[in-house]
């Protein structure tokens, strides 16, 4: 009997080993299963997130991109705009220089005085080989009426451009829908200004007469110089706002001016077109009372005054800065009948031609020339 109990026990203890090693062989995989699973659903999630962060750096790199273009532009509006500071300071400082801290040495003034009498007193040297002086005028045309009753109109007087010029105040004139505006950094005064070699060159008066060239294709001021004569007066009496007349001719630029010093009569002077430097001077004999308007043609002042009759005005006084023709020997230029007085005339050389301004009417006069010698 105890025997076959030990046998029993064997038995069933050799039983039970094998199904408590599967047991725990199946809850070793189920752990394994379960791990794997949860390994499964991590790398998914990983790889989302990957693919969200990817995504969003993408994006965040296409808009710093684009940022990176909108401020390298905006850098490069700020360093034009500096730029155009200091242009503009530059300006300011000459029109607005240091006042002077002592009294000005009596000696340095006597210098000034004597350089203005010499450039009075010297020989012209001529830059062209031009002789031609008018004759008549063959015709009149009248192109529009644009704007005020005062004002002043051209071509570039030194290019072969096509496009015209205007110094009036035309804010409510009609047929300039397709005009340019150009703005200038400084008020303009009167209607002494031109257009020459790409540039304007135009008068400003605040305590002093300045000149002012400015580039007209880079919008900036080149140059400015106060000219070096004191007590101004308006260079023609029958148009009293302009007080300095420039103009240009086959010579370059000149500026037609008057002083209370020699009040009775109209003064000349040619200027560098380059550095606004005044070469020379002269004072003519050509009275400002009863005048209108001037020009310039090959270094001869022609000075046109109004006549007793309405619309009527002719070239009374001429003075030539190479000695070659005299007031008495000139021919007598009598221009149309027209609207009412001349407040600008603008000779251009390139197109031997007048451009007037009447009463807000622009005009085109075509010249006769003849030589000086023929007189």
């Amino acid at each position: 009997m105890r025997g076959l109990v030990v046998l029993v026990t064997l038995a069933c203890f050799a039983t039970a080993q094998p199904q408590a090693l599967i047991d725990y062989l199946e809850r070793r995989l189920l752990a394994i299963e379960d791990r794997i699973s949860l390994w499964h659903e991590q790398t998914t999630r990983y790889a989302s997130e990957l693919r969200e962060l990817k995504q969003q750096m993408v994006s965040q790199l296409e808009t710093l991109d684009k940022e990176k273009e909108a401020l390298r532009m905006n850098l490069d509006g700020v360093g034009t705009r500096v730029d155009r500071v200091e242009r503009e300071l530059d300006y300011l400082e000459t029109q607005n220089g240091a006042q002077p801290c002592v009294d000005v040495d009596d000696k340095l003034i006597e210098q000034q005085v004597t350089l203005v009498k010499e450039k009075q007193k010297a020989k012209y040297s001529k830059l062209s080989d031009c002789s031609d002086m008018i004759s008549s005028i063959k015709a009149m045309k009248i192109l529009k009426r644009v704007g005020g009753p005062k004002g002043v109109w051209s071509k570039d007087t030194g290019r072969g451009s096509g496009k015209v010029y205007i110094f009036n105040d035309f804010a409510r004139s009609l047929g300039l829908s397709l005009a340019k505006t150009v703005k200038l950094p400084s008020a303009w005064k009167g209607t002494g200004h031109v257009v020459y070699n790409n540039h304007a060159y135009y008068i400003n008066q605040v305590d002093e007469i300045t000149v002012v060239k400015y580039d007209m294709k880079n919008h900036s001021v080149t140059d400015s110089a106060v000219f070096p004569v004191q007590d101004h007066v308006p260079v023609y009496s029958l148009t009293p706002e302009t007080v300095m007349d420039l103009a240009v001719d086959e010579e370059g630029l000149w500026a037609i001016y008057s002083t209370r010093q020699n009040d009775r009569h109209i003064s000349l002077a040619k200027m560098d077109a380059n550095s606004l430097d005044i070469e020379q001077m002269w004072d003519t004999n050509c009275p400002r009372e009863n005048a209108e308007a001037a020009f310039i043609i090959c270094g001869t002042l022609y000075v046109v005054y109004n006549t007793k009759q309405p619309g009527r005005s002719h070239v009374q006084c001429v003075f030539d800065v190479n000695d070659m023709v005299t007031n008495e020997e000139a021919p007598q230029v009598y221009f149309p009948k027209r609207y009412g007085a001349h407040s600008s005339l603008k000779y251009n050389p390139q197109e031997q031609l007048l451009y007037a301004w009447d009463d807000g009417y622009q005009i085109l006069y075509k010249l006769i020339m003849k030589k000086k010698l023929e007189i």
